[in-house]
Formats: structure tokens, C-alpha cells, sequence
């Protein structure tokens, strides 16, 4: 029956993705042209009205072929990662399906894992990443993991350590690395405290608490910028000074992308207020 929600507008560019669908609607990873249909019109109508993302440099994510998405995270929720993946389905033309890299605490909720799986979003393991970039995918990394989005809102905007396993597997898959920044998503959920009760409850690494209590995003109007491809030489097996040298070069990028979508882009703080 919740077929019926599904948009005309996100049918219709389903049927563009370069995707080997089979005629029950599944493609290889078990991506369901039914749940897509539903969690992109969901995703949708947030995108368009409720945060209303601006998109920037969308050219810079290829048409085909593999890429590597690498974006900061923030925000107490992945706020950030649904709107990068609704940005790339609805923004890009033609359009395509980001795959993110879910935390393992969120694939042990109730009835989620099957449903990340459906949409296209595996397990964050580098089998998973190498596999999908193989396959001519795009594939969406958060390097600072769980830190991203666990920061607190007095430190917003400012990055966490970046790991090194996503550039090891650009390497060793010879795909570029298109540096994001995600804006907005700071002061759609201002996080001021983590509930360390609810956290262990929750299975999660932490719970955020807003000043107004819940963590339910506020209409805040986001942005995504997505910088040119950056493209780095080597098989995967460099020393860790050689990957550390990289990773820093990306990190600065979406750092420069940051401050550069907080110069230009909308008075998020004064909407969150």
C-alpha cells in the first residue's frame, strides 16, 4: 500500500539510475526499486521544503563511473548524509544513488538494517566500500566518523580527526575523491549535551540533547557544496606518513569548502536561534 506515496517525480528518475535493476526490481545488493522509491520521496520532501538545501559544484560528481564522496559530519544525527544522497538523486542530472557506509550500532536497531540495505546503504566495511567502487558506484565516506557527528554545538564546524582507511581504499580502487561540506546541519540539531543513559539504551555512542530537549532537526536551511575531484597517486601500501599527507590535503579541502559555505551561504545561526 505505501507504494502509493511514492512521487511520480522520484519513479521516473529511479528509471534513470544506471542501475542493474532485474524485473522483480532488485539490482545485485538487494536494492529494492519499491524501498528507494519510498525513502527518496521521503527524503525528498525534506530536501525541497523542509531544509531546503542549496547545491553547489554538483558538476564535480561524475556522470558515471566511480567516486569517492568525502564530507564532513555533524549535526547529532546524519541529517548530513540523507540530503548529500537527495542532493545527488534530485540535484545531478542524470541522476544518481549515493551509497553510504551505515555505523554498526545503527544496523543492530530494530528493522533498520534490512531497510539500509534496500536503499543502498551496507554495512561500513571496506569490503563493502572496495566492492561498490569496483562496481562503478559512488560511494559517500565520512572520515570523521561517529566524532563527526557526536561534536557538541560550541564546537561546531570544527573537524574531527580524519581516519586513513578511506584513502587506502581510493588508492587501492584508483577512484578520485570529490571533497563535500555539508552546512547547516550544526544548527539544525544544536547539540548541547550527550544523555549517556539514553546512549547505552539506545545502542548508540551517544544521544544528543538540544536546549530544546529532543533531538528532532529544525527547519534550518542547509547547503551542500561538492569541490572538484581531487585524484592521488599510489596503490594502498604507501607508508602512513604518505596516506597521513593525503588525508590532510582532503581534510584541508573541505575545510576551505566550510568556511567558504559559511561565508556565502545562508545565516544559518540566526534561523537556529
Amino acid at each position: 500500500m505505501w507504494r502509493r506515496v511514492i512521487s511520480d517525480e522520484v519513479r521516473e528518475r529511479i528509471e534513470r539510475l544506471d542501475l542493474p535493476f532485474n524485473r522483480w526490481g532488485l539490482d545485485p545488493y538487494g536494492i529494492s526499486k519499491d524501498h528507494l522509491g519510498l525513502f527518496l520521496t521521503v527524503l525528498g520532501q525534506a530536501h525541497k521544503h523542509y531544509f531546503r538545501v542549496r547545491t553547489r559544484g554538483i558538476e564535480n560528481v561524475p556522470g558515471t563511473g566511480p567516486a569517492m564522496l568525502v564530507s564532513n559530519h555533524s549535526g547529532g544525527l546524519p541529517t548530513d548524509g540523507g540530503m548529500i544522497v537527495a542532493s545527488i538523486f534530485f540535484d545531478r542530472e542524470p541522476p544518481r544513488l549515493a551509497h553510504g557506509m551505515v555505523e554498526k550500532f545503527a544496523q543492530s536497531w530494530p528493522f533498520m538494517g534490512p531497510w539500509f540495505s534496500r536503499v543502498g546503504q551496507l554495512p561500513g566495511l571496506p569490503e563493502h566500500a572496495k566492492r561498490l567502487l569496483l562496481d562503478g558506484r559512488l560511494l559517500m565516506v565520512f572520515p570523521e566518523g561517529a566524532r563527526g557527528t557526536g561534536k557538541l554545538y560550541r564546537d561546531r564546524y570544527q573537524l574531527e580527526r580524519f581516519g586513513t582507511g578511506f584513502m587506502r581504499i581510493a588508492l587501492e580502487t584508483g577512484v578520485p575523491i570529490v571533497p563535500i561540506a555539508f552546512i547547516g546541519g550544526e544548527e539544525a540539531i544544536p547539540t548541547i549535551y550527550h544523555a549517556k543513559y539514553l546512549a547505552k539504551l539506545a545502542n548508540a555512542p551517544y544521544f544528543p540533547i538540544t536546549p530544546y530537549i529532543l533531538p528532532v532537526p529544525l527547519p534550518v536551511n542547509c547547503e551542500v557544496l561538492y569541490g572538484a575531484p581531487m585524484h592521488f597517486e599510489g596503490t594502498g601500501n604507501e607508508p602512513d606518513h604518505v596516506i597521513d599527507g593525503y588525508v590532510a590535503q582532503v581534510k584541508a579541502r573541505v575545510e576551505e569548502l566550510i568556511a567558504e559555505g559559511r561565508g556565502a551561504g545562508v545565516n544559518h545561526e540566526a534561523e537556529a536561534s
